[in-house]
């Protein structure tokens, strides 16, 4: 990623910080005074916002480092890394949600009934879906303008606080509107939260992943790559190619053929013409290595 779009992305990225600060005092404040436990987990799924927002920020500044002797490559993997952290905060995360909802409600069949949410939290809820929803489209535009999968990763985080909101305030306005014996939907709509913060976060973790154990571009990429050479005068036969993602980066390592009766000028002048056009395609950042051989037909 350039130093611009690194900035971008580091500024979008405070600007959810900033939210989430504010939005988890109050939430937390609201689910104490209005003893919910829904509002409470929505709270300390906040926590947990902010708190990748800043892993977020440091690994956009790292990434965005220029490739140095010890990183011929970039530092792309740092960005595919902090995602990869992204997503396991979410699953643990969930999995602090089901427990808690899950404790409250086996304390409603033991016991019968469970403290009625405020209306505090209530509106509390109200509020974190009105801004979260808008944190989440700017964070999610901005990510896509800049092809940044962390940003990205991160717009989704703040969409599943949206789904926690929404799953609270069901909970909480039938815990308190439709009397006593709905105070379970309080904490049911905990659990229920927590399965979409767990399909959320499997959604980012897989792509990360398997990034960050090289595997290959998508048949369709590689194909586009392949008929990019073939339609390059000069070159004959690609074969043998290799790719993988690094960051918001491709590298392309691809063999070719070239009549064997060049000279050394004009088959450097085949793979450098080659190498522009994967440059136009697929942008400047592009790692390309391609290997020349001797092509023996008519």
């Amino acid at each position: 990623m350039d130093k611009h779009n690194s900035k971008i992305a580091r500024k979008v990225t405070w600007i959810g910080f900033l939210a989430n600060v504010v939005l988890t005092v109050f939430k937390l404040i609201a689910g104490f005074l209005g003893r919910s436990s829904a509002m409470i987990a929505d709270g300390v799924h906040s926590v947990s916002d902010f708190s990748t927002d800043l892993v977020v920020i440091g690994s956009l500044k790292l990434a965005a480092k220029p490739s140095d002797h010890n990183h011929r490559y970039g530092h792309g993997k740092i960005e595919t890394l902090a995602t990869v952290f992204v997503g396991i905060v979410l699953i643990l995360v969930g999995g602090g949600i089901l427990y808690s909802g899950g404790k409250k409600i086996y304390e409603y069949i033991q016991v019968g009934s469970i403290d009625r949410p405020g209306t505090i939290a209530f509106y509390a809820a109200i509020l974190s879906i009105i801004i979260k929803e808008i944190i989440y489209w700017y964070t999610l535009k901005k990510g896509k303008q800049i092809n940044s999968q962390v940003v990205i990763a991160n717009a989704w985080h703040h969409r599943t606080d949206v789904y926690t909101s929404l799953g609270t305030l069901v909970g909480i306005g039938g815990a308190i509107f439709l009397g006593e014996k709905w105070t379970i939907l309080d904490p049911l709509a905990a659990v229920i939260v927590s399965v979409f913060i767990f399909i959320v976060s499997f959604k980012i973790l897989k792509g990360s992943v398997l990034e960050l154990i090289e595997t290959s571009l998508p048949k369709k990429t590689e194909q586009e790559i392949f008929d990019i050479a073939h339609e390059t005068k000069g070159v004959y036969e690609p074969h043998n190619l290799k790719t993988r993602k690094i960051g918001n980066d491709i590298a392309i390592d691809l063999h070719i053929k070239v009549k064997k009766d060049l000279n050394m000028k004009q088959a450097h002048d085949i793979t450098v013409n080659l190498e522009k056009k994967y440059l136009d395609k697929y942008g400047d950042n592009t790692h390309i290595s391609i290997h020349t051989e001797p092509y023996e037909g008519e």
